[in-house]
C-alpha cells in the first residue's frame, strides 16, 4: 500500500491515545513467561509485541521435540526469545525470521550465552540467524559482553537472570550504549521484586526463584511513537496536541524527545498522566547538533523535522542504526536526497545542511522500516509527499495512518 499525504491545515489541535510502549511490553512479557502470576495492562498493539506473544504461547504449549518459531522482522524478539529459550530447561527450537533478520548479527549475544553454558547453533551462516537452541539449566553466572553493540544484547541477558539458579554478574566490556534501556530493563526487574546494582561496568542480577503474589504491571505510552508529534508540533503553525498515557519521570530513554524538541520550538507540558505539545510562537530557529548514543531510534524524525524547518543537524552516536530493520544511515541519505537535502552520513554520524526548499510528491521507500515511513509522514505539512509500503506502520504503531487523519491529513491510496 503506498499512500500519499497531503496536509490542508497548519494548526493542529488533538488528542491522541497511544498504546503502551514496545519496548517495556516486550521485556514484560518475557518476564510474564517466566513468572505467570505477572499480569500486564496497556500493553502494546504493535506487530513486534504480538509476535512475542505467540512465539511465547506457542512454545509454552508445544510438546514437539523441536519447533521452528517464526518472528519475522522483530528484532528485540529474536534478542529476548535467544535468552529465554536458552535458559528454558527441556526445550529445543530453531529461532528464524524474515530475509533482512537473517542478515542482522546475533553473534555477540550467542558467545555471552554459551559462555554460561548454552546450547546454541547456527543452522546456516555463523553468527547469524537461524539459530537452533536447547534449552538447558544454566549454573555458570559470570559472563562479560562487548557493551558498544545493540542493548538488546545486554538487556536479554539481564531479563532471564533471575531465573538462573545463581542469577548474573555480566561485566560490560567498553564504552556503553543506550544506558536508558539497559537502565528501563532494571527498573522493571526492581519492579517485580528482583535484586540488582549496576556499578561501573558491572551488572548484578540476583535470582528470583518464585513470584507467588499476584502483581499488575501498567505499560507506560510509547514514546517513540510520541516522537512524531513532537515533529509534526515542531512543523506546523500552531499546535496543542494532547497525548496519553505519559509521565515526566519516564523509564524508556526517548523521553529525551521533551528536551531536544525544546530546542525545535516545541514545548512539553505534563499533567494528570497527559503529555501536551505546544509550538512556541515566534521561536528562533538555528541548526542543532545532538548526540544521540542513548536514543538511536529518533533519528530519523529529528533529521526529518530539521529538513522541514529549514535548520541544519549535526547527529552523533549513530552507530546502532546500521544494523535495524535497513541500514537506516544509509536509507536516510538516499532518500533525503531524492527530497532535495544536502546530506552526509559516517558510520555512527549524520549531517544535514541547511536548506529552505524541498521538493515535492517524492515517493518514500521505506525498506520494510517502520520508522522511516513515520519519521517522513509530517512532511506533509510543508509538501505533498509518497510513503511506499505505508502499511509497515503496523510493526510499531498500528494505528499510525488513522491517527494521522483525525489531525486533518489527507492520506489517499495509490
Amino acid at each position: 500500500m503506498n499512500l500519499q499525504l497531503h496536509s490542508a491545515i497548519s494548526n493542529i489541535k488533538a488528542t491522541i491515545s497511544i498504546t503502551g510502549s514496545k519496548s517495556e511490553t516486550n521485556r514484560l512479557l518475557l518476564l510474564q513467561a517466566l513468572y505467570p502470576n505477572l499480569v500486564l495492562e496497556n500493553t502494546s498493539n504493535s506487530d513486534d509485541s504480538e509476535v512475542m506473544t505467540k512465539a511465547l504461547q506457542n512454545a509454552q504449549f508445544s510438546n514437539t521435540d523441536s519447533q521452528l518459531i517464526d518472528i519475522h522482522h522483530a528484532g528485540t524478539a529474536m534478542r529476548f526469545l535467544t535468552a529465554f529459550f536458552a535458559v528454558s530447561e527441556g526445550k529445543e527450537v530453531v529461532l528464524t525470521g524474515s530475509q533482512r533478520m537473517t542478515e542482522r548479527p546475533i553473534k555477540v549475544l550467542v558467545e555471552a550465552l554459551q559462555q554460561l553454558g548454552a546450547q546454541i547453533a547456527y543452522e546456516k551462516e555463523v553468527g547469524f540467524p537461524p539459530i537452533r537452541i536447547k534449552g538447558q539449566k544454566i549454573t555458570q553466572s559470570k559472563v562479560s559482553i562487548p557493551a558498544n553493540v545493540s542493548s538488546q544484547y545486554i538487556s536479554a541477558l539481564l531479563l532471564v537472570a533471575p531465573k538462573l539458579e545463581n542469577g548474573i554478574e555480566l561485566t560490560l566490556v567498553g564504552e556503553i550504549t543506550s544506558v536508558p534501556y539497559i537502565k528501563m530493563t532494571l527498573a522493571l526487574l526492581n519492579e517485580i521484586g528482583v535484586e540488582t546494582k549496576f556499578e561501573e561496568n558491572v551488572i548484578t542480577v540476583k535470582p528470583l526463584t518464585t513470584n507467588s503474589k499476584q502483581q499488575t504491571v501498567t505499560v507506560e505510552s510509547d514514546w517513540s511513537s510520541a516522537s512524531y508529534f513532537f515533529s509534526l508540533a515542531a512543523l506546523s503553525n500552531e499546535a496543542a496536541i494532547v497525548l496519553s498515557s505519559y509521565k515526566e519521570s519516564s523509564l524508556q530513554g526517548d523521553s529525551a524527545l521533551v528536551e531536544i524538541y525544546a530546542k525545535m520550538g516545541v514545548e512539553a507540558r505534563f499533567e494528570a498522566n497527559q503529555l501536551t505539545l505546544v509550538k512556541q510562537p515566534n521561536f528562533e530557529y538555528q541548526s542543532v547538533t545532538f548526540d544521540l548514543n542513548n536514543t538511536p531510534d529518533i533519528a530519523q524524525t529529528i533529521v526529518v523535522t530539521c529538513l522541514g524547518l529549514g535548520i541544519g543537524c549535526h547527529l552523533t552516536g549513530l552507530h546502532t542504526l546500521k544494523i535495524k530493520e535497513t541500514d537506516r544511515l544509509e536509507a536516510l541519505r538516499i532518500e533525503l536526497t531524492k527530497l532535495g537535502a544536502a546530506i552526509t552520513v559516517t558510520n555512527d554520524s549524520l549531517t544535514l545542511e541547511p536548506s529552505k526548499s524541498i521538493l515535492p510528491n517524492i515517493a518514500i521507500d521505506t525498506y520494510n522500516d517502520h520508522r522511516m515511513a513515520m519519521a517522513f509522514a509530517p512532511l506533509a505539512l510543508r509538501v505533498p509527499i509518497i510513503i511506499n509500503n505505508a502499511e509497515v506502520v503496523s510493526k510499531s504503531y498500528p494505528d499510525f495512518w488513522s491517527d494521522l487523519q483525525s489531525l486533518g491529513f489527507q492520506c489517499t491510496e495509490i
